[in-house]
């Protein structure tokens, strides 16, 4: 689902040019989930938002289900990123002037499908939050919110979803809640899950672990679970 070979960022600053990611190649099958861990700094969100088509590589190349995103321009990408990405972002995203219902639909309305309505009504049920559809932003919960952003993600059915610290601005309880649901559409509909988390107990979770620091991909780790599948594979 993602191939990367020797890919890097540099941005230019006051100071020079600086070095955020070094050269990082790794795979990443379908269906796979992958938690990014490490400190602050080390460079997570900023592979996140290469792999996702969000900015473009300094050097290197990106594979995202066979296609050549550093090739890609940005209308391209984003073409890609509306037929094969899904993205859930810690601060919710969501248009604060439209309801939930309104903020699920609109992916789809945007890709032109006719059943948008009925589909995030569905997609909505399915997180929980039925009750909840014609209520704004404002009047829901954080965690609520959340949820209302997984099911936009979700709505287009993606092959890849990218998730930049979604369970980081919530309570425990909520936590659970999404890392659960997180999960199961993963398993359901076979989506392939990258996050990137402070959380090592929702890295555990993941059939993955890639440890990042100073701009590197310093180790990878697996849980017993993936090494079992691995081995018997």
């Amino acid at each position: 689902m993602i191939k990367t070979q020797q890919i890097t960022k540099i941005v230019t600053t006051s100071e020079g040019q600086l070095q955020i990611l070094q050269p990082i190649s790794f795979e990443v099958k379908a269906g796979e989930s992958v938690a990014i861990v490490g400190a602050s700094g080390s460079g997570k969100s900023t592979l996140l938002s290469l792999l996702a088509g969000l900015d473009e590589v300094s050097e290197g190349e990106i594979y995202l289900d066979g296609a050549a995103l550093h090739s890609l321009d940005e209308e391209a990408r984003a073409r890609l990123r509306g037929e094969k990405v899904g993205f859930i972002f810690q601060s919710f995203m969501l248009v604060q002037s439209l309801t939930a219902l309104e903020n699920v639909m609109l992916p789809a309305e945007i890709a032109g499908r006719t059943d948008a309505k009925k589909r995030a009504e569905a997609i909505l049920d399915d997180v929980g939050l039925g009750h909840r559809a014609h209520h704004y932003p404002n009047q829901l919960s954080g965690g609520e919110q959340q949820r209302v952003a997984i099911a936009r993600a979700f709505i287009g059915e993606p092959r890849i979803l990218f998730a930049d610290e979604p369970t980081g601005n919530l309570d425990e309880a909520n936590s659970e809640k999404i890392e659960q649901l997180l999960f199961n559409l993963n398993h359901e509909l076979g989506t392939t899950l990258i996050l990137v988390t402070h959380d090592p107990e929702l890295a555990k979770k993941c059939d993955r672990q890639l440890m990042m620091h100073g701009g590197q991909l310093e180790e990878e780790s697996s849980d017993e679970k993936h090494n079992l599948a691995r081995e018997a594979g």
